[in-house]
């Protein structure tokens, strides 16, 4: 039993077992109960809706909310999550299956399966935390924005042979396919989309996109309406889920599909973890983040296993789990349970369904996952983060998810580096640390130089820490680098100082390092200047320092020489 108490393996158990362990009565059964029958009433039409807006069919959402549903309950770090097909695939989706076909699809949300597997185990669950709120907001944004554009065709019933794939080629098209608006399709889809708005107004409790379709597939079926359905358009829909199966791999399509699969397996982590943060927040609990990406990972491999789509947390209706009354994994679970209920049963109903009325759901969703208000928000932030966010945004839109992510991280690292090279100082003048109660030009002997660095000493600044010392114009005996506050170095800021030794031995300066903190320390020792090593002396505070520079400049009269 104490091995289940240790940290190492409770970090990567699922929440389902810890729950279960607390013991599960009945009570908490039934509560579990109701919130998974709640949210499988959201997830339905949701599921259908996103099933077609990824280029596949709504069989194909349907299974993945069910497989990958369960399993991200069953074995997730969070209590509360619910899983399943979410708007943030789409995009990746639809290209994806345009590019490799539906196989490709099923190949790359595979290996992102098993890319959050290994992610999970080498602890990078933490890593969300450092993903810039602008490339997040640009991204998701623009992914609304592509959402919302790919169903206009079916909201207003547009006559167009093929929409293109590409934004602006297929507002395009819209434009010039205006004077074929199809009146009757643009009325179930404009009163699907405000009895969902009226819904949420006056009865937000109301499943409004469940309540929307069930309205409009019972108007178009006893008025015989004449607009396009589920089922004319995907006729021969499956009953109950397929049997698993491998799909076919290869080299070359896994070469192909490779950079798809680790977008997947991005997006999939990011979601499921912001999903994770937001679950907490309102129950007061806390996720284990990095199970919660090996239980997405095997969700994402057996949703491909069945033929479906990525899977990942999904934030509105982890939050409707919750409000709902859930109380633990069980509750996720039995959604899907509910949901594979109607695809056993239930299948043959989905042919009612207009796509008036889905697109209208759809839009809605865009909408939500806009977050408006965040991104306006965030264009009063600094011309970077503004930069950042339009770059990322305009980016996902105009040309594809992947180049916009990698963009936008890319230059929101930059900045950061930017900002932190502005905070680091490197002092000739200084007053003395709190505990050395010293300024630093007043107590010098002659011949002695003292700088002291505030901050990390990385790539971003040492170059200007050599031109600093580069300035000096002769060297003197002895240089002093204060460093109590800095706090860390890396490769290249080590690098920066060993070719400052070299440079000062070879004109005969002694350096001391004075209040060296344990980080840089230990990376001085990689390159043989740590404590006990020649060609630096350290000391323990500038006191210190001071003593043994003196002690120098009074052994030697050495002739100074100019610095290379």
């Amino acid at each position: 039993m104490a091995v289940l108490h240790d940290p190492r393996w409770t970090a990567y158990t699922p929440k389902l077992i810890t729950v279960l362990g607390e013991g599960y009565t009945f009570d908490r059964f039934k509560r579990d109960a109701i919130a998974g029958l709640t949210v499988a009433i959201v997830a339905l039409p949701l599921a259908m809706a996103l099933g077609i807006a990824s280029g596949a069919s709504p069989d194909k959402g349907l299974i993945t909310a069910v497989v990958a549903g369960f399993l991200i309950s069953a074995l997730g770090g969070s209590r509360a999550q619910v899983g399943g097909p979410t708007g943030a695939f789409v995009v990746v989706v639809f290209n994806v299956i345009a590019q490799h076909g539906y196989d490709g699809l099923l190949l790359a949300t595979l290996v992102a399966g098993f890319i959050l597997i290994i992610a999970g185990y080498a602890k990078l669950g933490a890593l969300v935390k450092f993903i810039p709120h602008p490339v997040v907001t640009g991204f998701t944004a623009g992914i609304a924005v592509i959402i919302a554009s790919s169903e206009v065709k079916d909201f207003l019933g547009l006559s167009i042979d093929k929409v293109p794939a590409d934004f602006l080629p297929k507002w395009q098209a819209y434009l010039g396919a205006l004077g074929s608006v199809h009146a009757t399709t643009l009325a179930i889809g404009l009163g699907s989309l405000l009895l969902i708005l009226g819904l949420r107004k006056v009865a937000p409790r109301v499943p409004g996109f469940l309540v929307a379709i069930v309205v409009a597939s019972v108007a178009v079926a006893l008025l015989h309406l004449p607009v396009e359905t589920i089922g004319s358009r995907f006729p021969h829909i499956p009953a109950g889920l397929p049997a698993p199966a491998l799909p076919s791999i290869s080299l070359a399509k896994f070469q192909a599909i490779l950079p798809s699969a680790f977008t997947i397996a991005f997006l999939a982590g990011i979601e499921a973890l912001l999903s994770a943060v937001v679950a907490d927040g309102m129950i007061g609990s806390r996720h284990r983040s990095n199970q919660e990406l090996v239980g997405q990972g095997v969700a994402n491999i057996a949703s491909a296993l069945f033929g479906g789509l990525p899977a990942t947390g999904a934030i509105a209706r982890t939050a409707t789990n919750i409000r709902a009354g859930a109380l633990t994994p069980v509750a996720g679970m039995l959604h899907a349970l509910f949901l594979l209920l109607f695809i056993l049963f239930a299948t043959n109903l989905m042919a009612f369904v207009p796509m008036a009325a889905l697109a209208a759901i759809l839009f809605m969703v865009a909408w939500g996952m806009s977050e408006h208000e965040r991104f306006i928000g965030l264009l009063r932030m600094p011309n970077g983060d503004r930069a950042v966010l339009l770059l990322t945004f305009g980016l996902t839109v105009l040309v594809d998810l992947t180049t916009a992510i990698a963009v936008g991280v890319t230059l929101a690292s930059l900045l950061f580096m930017l900002r932190m090279s502005e905070t680091v100082q490197i002092d000739a003048d200084a007053e003395g640390d709190e505990d050395e109660d010293i300024h630093q030009r007043d107590v010098l002997p002659a011949g002695v130089e003292v700088f002291r660095i505030d901050g990390p000493v990385f790539f971003g600044i040492a170059s200007e820490l050599l031109d600093t010392l580069r300035r000096i114009g002769q060297t003197p005996r002895v240089i002093i680098l204060r460093m109590r506050r800095v706090p860390m170095f890396d490769a290249s800021g080590v690098t920066t100082i060993a070719e400052i030794v070299r440079r000062s031995t070879s004109a005969g300066t002694q350096i001391i390092l004075s209040g060296v903190q344990p980080q840089p320390l230990a990376m001085l020792d990689r390159v043989r200047l740590g404590r006990g090593n020649a060609g630096v002396i350290h000391a323990e505070n500038f006191p210190e320092a001071l003593r043994i520079a003196a002690s120098i400049v009074n052994a030697t009269n050495a002739v100074p020489t100019a610095l290379n």
